[in-house]
């Protein structure tokens, strides 16, 4: 009996040595791995494998080029379909086109003052367009003027300095009275 409360006495077995085992395993995290579990623990699959994700990629790349050889070969086809049809849709194309065209020369013929008085019109009405186009272009680029002007003579009035370097207050005053003129 006397060496087991000798031997606790030291600390090696007895409430010491929980209370330090339960501290390490706080600083720790845990309770560590023993060796099996640690060994075990890499050897699993991690899902991070760089063959196959080469595989992966190459096969995708290939499916993509089919798919776009798929396609160019049946818009092909398609085109050589319309192709050898075409002679027959052209001819029917072709007749009423003659038709229209006559229509529209005969109408031509009868209303070549009208369409003279139309072109004049369009011609008019664009030249209007413009005209008002550039009235508000100039009246925005006075605009501009008048207040990049002002904002020149504010910054020099306001810049200005008395001898001893201390700013000039009417220019201050004056300017804090037209904001307050202003706002209302």
């Amino acid at each position: 009996m006397k060496k087991r409360e000798e031997f606790n006495q030291v600390g090696f077995r007895g409430g010491d040595y929980i209370k330090n085992r339960k501290k390490n395993e706080k600083r720790i995290g845990g309770k560590a791995l023993s060796l099996a579990a640690f060994a075990n623990a890499k050897s699993r699959p991690s899902g991070y494998n760089p063959s196959f994700i080469k595989k992966q990629r190459e096969f995708y790349r290939n499916a993509k080029c089919i798919s776009k050889f798929k396609k160019s070969v049946k818009r092909d086809s398609q085109f050589d379909e319309r192709r050898h049809s075409l002679p027959n849709i052209e001819a029917i194309n072709e007749d009423e086109t003659l038709l229209k065209s006559r229509k529209i020369n005969k109408k031509k013929k009868t209303s070549l003052k009208a369409l003279g008085e139309e072109v004049e019109e369009k011609r008019a009405e664009a030249e209007k367009l413009r005209m008002e186009r550039e009235a508000m272009i100039q009246a925005k680029k006075e605009e501009r003027a008048k207040a990049e002007a002002k904002r020149k003579f504010l910054r020099d009035n306001m810049s200005k300095r008395t001898r001893s370097g201390q700013p000039v207050m009417k220019y201050r005053i004056q300017h804090i009275l037209e904001g307050l003129l202003e706002k209302p």
